[in-house]
């Protein structure tokens, strides 16, 4: 039974817009305003992108700041639905209505966009005076804007539809092409305008699609001389039972929806990757799902006499097919992205096609399915609402609603039920709230067939007994580590997921996955690099060290490494993830740095620690996740590291942690470019086959072999270097590569990576032979150290160790290029050379020492 409000009828005067789409030209003047709210959802998903990585640079990348930057954008849309709902009713021309409102968002849209770009520090000062001002203030950045794009969609709807005969149909095609829209901006944002225009620029790519969009509804208007006639006096009577009953059910759905979207992302993404891209792919496909789900149900919801029945078993079927998808997780679905992964890469030859197949494979399998049925729900609900002559009221309530409870759902998905139930226990406990909405909406249908009754109770009983049935370590038995290693942690917490998975026959070692991706582990090569990440440079800075900090936890192995050097005073870690914490106390090497009193360990983002914390330091040393996963470049662009340096003390350094084989040879470059642009004296160590290290000052840095002897023959720190290979002062040395001559050789004129051109992020896949295209390229470069107070002896010792090392890099190199004589005759060498060096004994099959 179809429910109306029981409110005045107004006069109306309609024109073509608002008659049935029976024939070609009813088709023809749907196109325009689809088309109108295409361009409005694609500007608002750009807008949405560039203003939450904006966030991030100001609050910090953790879940709680992303959580408010998507609130407050959902907010808004909600504000503005509902504030905008009754003035598009009374307007004689909803076209222009919205085209005041595009023109809004454009203007709004840039200016926020210049305005978060310089507040950062400016919040933080406010943050130390009042933390709720502070969050108030970003809070209205976003949402202002957003208000304005919330009347939108009931501004179109409301050109094309008075009355509720044919509100379904046209509401949910004009629904499908403002998501179709979104999806395109989505896309867009991370494939095209971020990568070939930055922040800003894509922002005023965004407004440029508003404007056109009001410029369009301005001709339309003219063109279609649409005038309607409403009293100024009519006033709409309150929503009956029925209607508040309809809003609330569909406020709840999209709490269940917005919560689905907050596991997905996390959950699914071990058999994606911790890439933008990936991200994209999955917001994409949950879109792209509201869209086809809406456009189908359009076609037939207005001839539907059983209204309540269809928004129930929807609604309760999404939560159904949701929680079966986790039921046949399997295997098969990392064989099916192998397939696709395989013939994307057969019809393009682009390793960024390929991956996105494998993307878009567990995107579809997993999110889609539920999205076309939550996609269905809205014009049963715009039916269900919507009364004749408050088409503007109806449609902005209908999206308020569902907006808000979105809202809800996200909070309470991602900072209650996920921390506290796991992935498979959200699922279930969402699948039976919308069976429950289902249950509600059936039985309240009093003149329904009686199968739905049925159904309804079916599914939801069905919901139960799966969330019952299903084990709580689905996704964990999942992870690609575990499927050739032992679990020993898991923890599905607030952002991601973290586990720890022991790997290895013969010599085990332990390796730490975030979000379903290898990060590191305390194998000796790891082992190596990250006690150098630490030890080298405080070993090499010419002042006595006495603070120091580490941004990014992991292993707890850098930090650990802090502990052995006795001079200092304060020794800090900023992690972001508490797991994180948890889950370091599992790993060998790092001294039992999580308890250990001496450590400060600050949950907290590492940009957001050095923005808000005034503390100085001797060295900032960090070793965040590779430059190319979501939201890390900011701690490799030119202004983060301009932020690093005003927090170093007089003579202090910043040590960057350079991977070689996560990104392309013109990607290093850019990295490299983004360090040396800010720091003037700057030098290229080698800390491990696969890794480099920068250091940085803003002063010269000499190598006194004096002083630097006194702080190596520390016990502590000699024994930590014995352990991963460094022996001696002179084979420290030896990792030497070269100075700033060298580097800016090697960076030419890469762009630097910035905070508005965060191009690292968005850059193409790796290539399988990046890294013995790269590291060639910089061990070439090499140079003498500029080395004080050396005698012959140590100069030779130094050359020969070098010697050494540069051969076991060449046996590497061999082996990646399938050179197996080449291998071995560089292996044969290191092993008569260096027989009783732990670090080359672990290549070659030596006993660890």
């Amino acid at each position: 039974m179809v429910v109306h409000s029981h409110l005045a009828e107004p006069k109306i005067h309609h024109s073509d817009f608002s008659t049935p789409m029976s024939d070609e030209r009813s088709r023809a003047q749907f196109l325009w305003p689809a088309l109108l709210l295409f361009a409005s959802g694609f500007s608002a998903l750009v807008f949405q992108v560039v203003w939450v990585r904006q966030l991030s640079l100001i609050v910090g990348i953790d879940v709680y700041a992303v959580t408010a930057g998507v609130c407050a954008f959902m907010a808004g849309l909600a504000i503005g639905g509902m504030a905008f709902g009754r003035s598009i009713d009374r307007s004689a021309s909803p076209f222009r209505f919205y085209a005041l409102l595009e023109a809004g968002v454009a203007i709004c849209g840039v200016a926020v966009t210049i305005g978060l770009s310089h507040y950062a520090a400016s919040f933080a000062r406010l943050e130390n005076v009042s933390a709720i001002l502070a969050c108030t203030t970003v809070f209205a950045f976003v949402g202002i804007p957003a208000i304005l794009m919330g009347g939108t969609l009931p501004a179109l709807i409301r050109s094309l539809a008075a009355a509720n005969r044919d509100i379904g149909l046209k509401g949910g095609r004009l629904y499908a092409a403002n998501t179709t829209g979104a999806i395109a901006g989505t896309l867009a944002a991370a494939f095209v305008l971020i990568p070939h225009l930055g922040i800003s620029g894509s922002a005023y790519a965004a407004a440029g699609f508003s404007l056109l969009a009001a410029l369009g509804a301005l001709g339309l208007g003219l063109w279609r001389k649409l005038s309607v006639d409403v009293p100024r006096k009519t006033q709409p009577r309150p929503f009956s039972g029925d209607v508040r009953l309809a809003l609330g059910l569909y406020s709840v759905a999209g709490g269940v929806a917005l919560g689905y979207e907050v596991i997905w992302t996390q959950s699914i993404v071990q058999f994606m990757s911790t890439r933008t891209f990936a991200f994209a792919i999955v917001l994409a496909t949950y879109l792209f799902g509201l869209a086809l789900g809406s456009a189908l149900a359009a076609k037939r919801i207005d001839r539907i006499r059983n209204v309540w029945s269809v928004f129930g078993l929807l609604i309760a079927g999404a939560g159904l097919v949701a929680l079966l998808g986790v039921a046949f997780l399997g295997s098969w679905i990392i064989a099916a992205q192998s397939i696709a992964e395989y013939w994307a890469l057969q019809l393009s030859g682009n390793q960024l096609a390929g991956m996105s197949a494998r993307f878009a494979v567990a995107s579809i399998a997993i999110v889609l399915p539920t999205t076309i049925l939550l996609g269905a729900a809205f014009p049963a609900a715009m039916k269900l609402v919507i009364a004749d002559g408050h088409v503007g009221r109806g449609v902005g309530m209908v999206s308020a609603c569902n907006t808000f409870g979105g809202i809800i759902g996200t909070a309470v998905t991602g900072f209650i039920l996920i921390p506290s139930y796991g992935f498979v226990g959200s699922f279930g406990i969402l699948a039976v709230v919308a069976a429950a909405i289902g249950v509600i909406a059936v039985f309240r249908n009093v003149s329904m067939v009686r199968w739905h009754r049925g159904a309804a109770a079916a599914m939801c009983a069905a919901a139960l007994m799966l969330a019952f049935l299903i084990p709580a370590d689905r996704f964990a038995s999942l992870l690609p580590g575990a499927q050739s290693g032992k679990l020993v942690f898991y923890e599905e917490g607030l952002g991601a997921t973290v586990a720890v998975v022991e790997q290895g026959r013969d010599r085990k070692f332990r390796r730490l996955y975030i979000q379903g991706v290898s990060n590191t582990g305390d194998s000796l090569p790891s082992l190596r690099y990250m006690r150098l990440q630490a030890l080298l440079p405080l070993i090499t800075i010419q002042k006595q060290p006495q603070s120091a900090m580490v941004v990014g936890l992991g292993t707890g192995i850098t930090a650990g490494a802090l502990l052995a050097y006795t001079g200092l005073d304060q020794r800090v870690a900023a992690e972001l993830l508490p797991a994180v914490e948890r889950a370091s106390t599992l790993f060998n090497g790092n001294y039992h740095v999580a308890s250990d009193p001496r450590l400060d360990i600050r949950l907290r983002d590492g940009r957001r620690e050095l923005l808000a914390n005034a503390d100085t330091y001797d060295l900032v040393t960090l070793e965040p996740p590779p430059p190319s996963a979501a939201g890390v470049a900011n701690l490799y662009s030119t202004d983060f590291y301009r932020l690093a340096a005003t927090r170093l003390r007089p003579g202090g350094m910043v040590a960057q942690w350079l991977p070689l084989p996560t990104q392309n040879d013109e990607d290093t470059r850019s990295l490299v470019r983004s360090f040396i642009d800010v720091f003037p004296h700057s030098t290229l160590w080698t800390t491990e086959l696969h890794e480099m290290m920068l250091v940085g000052s803003l002063e010269p840095m000499k190598l006194d072999v004096a002083r630097m002897t006194t702080r190596f023959e520390q016990p502590e720190v000699r024994l930590a270097l014995r352990e991963v290979g460094i022996n001696s002062l002179p084979e420290l040395m030896a990792t030497w590569v070269t100075d700033r001559a060298g580097l800016e050789t090697y960076a030419g004129n890469a762009p630097a990576v910035t905070d508005d051109w965060p191009r690292i992020e968005y850059a193409s896949w790796v290539r399988p032979d990046t890294f013995t295209i790269v590291l060639p390229k910089l061990m070439n470069l090499a140079t003498d150290p500029p080395l004080e107070n050396a005698d012959a002896a140590f100069n030779a010792a130094m050359e020969t160790e070098r010697d050494v090392l540069h051969t076991f890099y060449r046996a590497g190199l061999s082996a990646y290029q399938g050179d197996r004589k080449g291998w071995q005759r560089s292996a044969s060498r290191v092993g008569a050379l260096a027989s009783d060096n732990a670090y080359y004994a672990w290549f070659f099959g030596g006993e660890r020492r």
